[in-house]
């Protein structure tokens, strides 16, 4: 087991190699039924009750293509820049492995739906990366092993396996990049950046929900190192089904640590599959990594040529959506913000919710302010993504206009935003619940200033000899007397007016 010990420094590993990635990424559709058969891709069934003689690979039993898997794929194609095949077919990847019922999986190989494209992906300064794409394929899932018994959750020192083959079948779009070179110190920075934008890539297209805590997305990161005075690339290793942003960036550093050890110290890069160990931030090997032949792809016999035709392809294209990195730099522009301030939106995975709320009727300082302020907060010690909180776009837009006409200051508004979270109901329901309206009575509000001045009748002599600012006293004495429902800019005008002083 590879171990921090065996790693040199990341800057001592940069200095004698230059770092080459490939990143394979997995897309699970958000389809209705699955790739080749009817059955049901919904989440939380019984394990193996949505099965069929098809996807459990039953001796007779024929695939029938899933027509909005085939779009889905060309979504994807055309908003990665790739071109698309006018003609391409299925073929059988074959291996033996419990969870694969079939024991083939039905891929593409040699003819893939889409193929040499790009996507360019914005780094943490702002700087722009372009990674190439080899190719978007459609393939299906595999169903899913659970290792009962073991300490570590995988088959080594288990004592018995489950099998659901519920996910067996799922369409996936596999996305391979081209050999990633010249990022130098920054390739685990760009690892991150490209899986980042192509999760928000996929979700606007509205192909999946690419949440990759939950599989829906997930990334094969492939890394070997080349010595500055080489011409050709290294042995790489493949870290398996990484499943998250940070991962994806600590994997990569990780590999790009310990080939350089291995190498430093006159061994031999293996090529194999590796685990990545979330805990430590460490991998451990996996298996001998197969070449495409072990796998003997040969065309699948029971599934037509796809080939869709160029006037369905262009109209796919006439309605692709805004791509998130136009979106994000018109959205900087109208906004008024820096590449800086961009970044912790997106970091902070505000960045739809805020839009929404716009939508809904905020203005955009109102909607940053409180997704990135009070929400962000209330996420953070949740442990929920900002998408996964009790109130919606429209019920923050509510409140930013219950401040604006004046019916809340901003502490009340965050005791609505709260009651909210809790459960207590709508913006409006909150506030009549817990009695959270400003003051605007000028007899009312008249009558606690003339009280905070009588209490302090130092700090009145001292505005009066006009130390305008400690006004903030007596203000902060009539908010308190008000339970923080006064207007604290009017309950000032009228501190000073009652003491003959301008402001």
């Amino acid at each position: 087991m590879t171990t921090t010990t065996d790693l040199v420094s990341y800057e001592d590993a940069l200095a004698s190699y230059d770092p080459v990635m490939g990143l394979e990424v997995h897309v699970e559709l958000g389809t209705a039924t699955k790739m080749f058969c009817g059955c049901s891709t919904a989440l939380g069934a019984e394990p193996n009750t949505q099965t069929c003689p098809t996807c459990l690979g039953m001796p007779g039993a024929l695939p029938v293509v899933n027509a909005t898997g085939v779009e889905s794929a060309i979504k994807i194609g055309l908003a990665l820049h790739c071109e698309i095949a006018e003609w391409c077919r299925f073929a059988r990847k074959n291996y033996f492995y419990p969870d694969m019922p079939k024991n083939f999986q039905t891929s593409q190989y040699d003819e893939p739906i889409a193929f040499n494209g790009y996507l360019d992906v914005q780094l943490e300064d702002g700087e722009t990366f372009r990674v190439e794409i080899e190719r978007a394929h459609m393939e299906e899932d595999t169903g899913k092993s659970t290792h009962v018994g073991g300490a570590t959750g995988r088959i080594h020192g288990a004592s018995h396996s489950l099998l659901d083959y519920n996910r067996a079948g799922i369409p996936l779009i596999e996305i391979v990049t081209k050999p990633i070179t010249g990022a130098g110190e920054r390739a685990p920075e760009v690892a991150k950046a490209y899986v980042r934008e192509l999760r928000e890539l996929i979700r606007a297209l509205g192909v999946s929900e690419a949440r990759m805590e939950m599989g829906q997305m997930r990334c094969d990161v492939n890394l070997s190192l080349m010595r500055k005075d080489a011409d050709k690339f290294g042995t790489r290793s493949e870290t398996k089904n990484v499943n998250s942003l940070r991962s994806v960036e600590r994997a990569a550093r990780f590999e790009i640590q310990r080939h350089a050890a291995v190498l430093n110290g006159g061994g031999t890069v293996i090529q194999e599959t590796r685990h990545f160990h979330e805990d430590t931030g460490s991998t451990t090997s996996g298996r001998v990594k197969e070449e495409a032949e072990d796998y003997r792809y040969f065309p699948e016999p029971d599934l037509v040529p796809v080939a869709p035709s160029r006037e369905w392809v262009e109209e796919i294209r006439a309605a692709l959506p805004e791509l998130p990195l136009v979106r994000r730099t018109r959205l900087l522009t109208e906004w008024g913000i820096s590449a800086t301030e961009m970044q912790a939106i997106l970091n902070a995975g505000a960045l739809d919710l805020i839009v929404a709320t716009i939508d809904a009727g905020a203005d955009a300082a109102s909607a940053r302010k409180w997704w990135m302020g009070e929400l962000a907060r209330a996420a953070n010690e949740s442990g929920k993504a900002p998408d996964e909180l009790s109130i919606t776009p429209a019920q923050v837009a509510r409140v930013t206009e219950l401040v604006a006409k004046g019916d809340l200051n901003d502490k009340l508004a965050r005791q609505v935003i709260e009651g909210v979270l809790a459960g207590e109901g709508t913006p409006d329901e909150v506030v009549d619940k817990r009695g959270l309206k400003v003051v605007s009575d000028e007899g009312a509000l008249t009558a606690a200033v003339d009280e905070a001045i009588a209490g302090n009748p130092a700090i009145a002599d001292k505005i009066r000899g006009g130390k305008v600012a400690a006004a903030g006293a007596l203000v902060g004495a009539v908010m308190k007397a008000t339970r923080g429902q006064a207007d604290a800019a009017r309950v000032k005008e009228l501190i000073l007016e009652k003491l003959g002083v301008e402001g």
